[in-house]
């Protein structure tokens, strides 16, 4: 790349080196035409009325790229499934969310896209529930050129790892729900959960399959679970008698029923004695009464991913410490806060 002057006439194609401004008397002064614009037929008019007969521009070389092309390039690699791309706007290129659904990043391999040089890419965090057209992430370059290894080596970064941020739909899921409790079985009490869960499912485009009861007692409880997956339920939801009170058998059930257990405790507050479990390929979740009383806990971090057809392994509920506490605000701002944020 050099910096040159040359005549006007003779410079399409080229890059301007600096902004130039035009000034209306007792309107506006502004850049007309900005640093690393590239000059077209049509603007040597407009440049010639503004008396620039000559200006410096950026001639570059072969191995050379300017910012917007590389930008594009940049957009392009790293959209995936589910995404959009707009620009370049100032040589940056937005990613947008094409639908509804549960945003994923591939942060090894954001990472190494921007311990490139003069290479950045900023996201919002990994398993952010998204709506169609939501800001996903922006790229760009730093300087005005950029050498072609440097963009191809971010596309390579992309090419390699597979997707890097991606959109998955929420899938429409058959949510089967059995709570637990004597009190709530004799009905002494009126159930607190079914509307809470119901709420929950709907909100990203799933539907109960059903609600049963069962009193505290392990086989009961287990039965029940089984019958709800036999009759088609992709997640079960098990709720109440999940601490380690003597009456509260609802961990030892969904042993019962056969389960594989990924983990029982989380170092998420509220909801550290949740359970997640897996009856086959059917999600079972033990969540515990905070599950009712708190307008959101552990469950609206992991339903998301659930719903959206992930599976969640142990280390993702062990990952949920750092940032798993709740702040308990007296008006809750959840999902602009930072429960849930850091494990991501």
């Amino acid at each position: 790349m050099r910096i040159q002057t040359i005549r006007v006439e003779e410079a399409v194609g080229k890059v301007l080196s600096h902004d130039i401004t035009k000034v209306v008397k007792g309107e506006s002064k502004g850049a007309s035409f900005k640093k690393g614009h590239i000059i077209k037929v049509e603007d040597i008019p407009e440049l010639l009325k503004l008396g620039k007969e000559n200006i410096y521009i950026l001639d570059l070389e072969q191995t050379d790229v300017h910012e917007d092309v590389a930008g594009v390039r940049l957009g392009t690699a790293i959209a995936g499934e589910g995404t959009t791309w707009t620009g370049p706007k100032e040589s940056r290129v937005n990613l947008y969310a094409g639908y509804e659904g549960l945003l994923k990043v591939n942060i090894p391999a954001l990472e190494a896209i921007n311990d490139l040089p003069d290479v950045i890419l900023s996201t919002l965090p990994n398993n952010t529930v998204v709506k169609k057209g939501d800001l996903l992430a922006g790229t760009k370059v730093i300087p005005l050129v950029v050498p072609e290894q440097t963009v191809l080596s971010a596309e390579n970064i992309c090419r390699q790892a597979g997707w890097v941020v991606k959109v998955l739909p929420f899938q429409s899921q058959k949510v089967g729900v059995v709570i637990t409790g004597s009190e709530v079985y004799k009905n002494r009490i009126r159930d607190g959960f079914g509307p809470v869960i119901k709420e929950k499912a709907e909100a990203y485009g799933s539907s109960l399959l059903g609600v049963d009861f069962a009193p505290d007692d392990m086989e009961v409880i287990a039965a029940k679970i089984n019958k709800m997956a036999e009759h088609g339920a992709d997640i079960i939801i098990v709720t109440g008698g999940m601490s380690v009170d003597p009456d509260d058998v609802t961990p030892k059930a969904i042993r019962l029923t056969g389960a594989k257990v990924e983990k029982y405790g989380a170092p998420a507050l509220p909801g550290a004695m949740f359970m997640l479990a897996y009856l086959g390929d059917i999600p079972v979740m033990g969540v515990p009464a905070c599950g009712m009383f708190f307008k959101i806990t552990i469950v609206d971090l992991l339903l998301p991913r659930l719903l959206a057809g992930e599976r969640v392994f142990r280390r993702d509920i062990v990952a949920l410490a750092h940032g798993g506490l709740c702040k308990a605000c007296p008006e809750c701002r959840y999902p602009n806060c930072t429960f849930g944020k850091g494990s991501n």
